[in-house]
């Protein structure tokens, strides 16, 4: 159906930078919605960026105007530039993505999610 594969994790120091990356792979027919959510330790998953297929864009108050949401749709990518990295941005960052998918007799919809990718940010 459709795999999502992040990348672009790490750890930085606290006002460091990170650009995640997720790309979207399958018999794609077409992409919706995409975003970025994160789990730190002990806490739920929450959103942190979500962009529609007309660009609009949504943020968490915790990231807006250090966090930047972007997408490639020739590519089915999406992304995340996180700038002035804190301590408790720390977590792991998941992309989840939605739309139509092909089959043999048309389509179905999909929601899909990544396999995490790990941010560490160091004070």
């Amino acid at each position: 159906q459709v795999q999502l594969v992040e990348s672009g994790g790490g750890l930085v120091q606290a006002g460091g930078s990170l650009r995640l990356s997720c790309a979207a792979s399958g018999s794609i027919f077409s992409i919706n919605g995409m975003g970025w959510h994160r789990q730190a330790p002990g806490k739920q998953r929450e959103l942190v960026a979500t962009t529609t297929s007309r660009d609009s864009t949504n943020y968490a108050d915790s990231v807006k105007g250090r966090f930047t949401i972007s997408r490639d749709n020739a590519k089915k990518t999406v992304y995340l530039q996180m700038n002035n990295l804190k301590p408790e941005d720390a977590a792991v960052y998941y992309c989840n993505a939605g739309g139509r998918y092909l089959t043999p007799t048309g389509w179905n919809s999909f929601d899909s999610w990544g396999q995490g990718t790990q941010v560490t940010v160091s004070s």
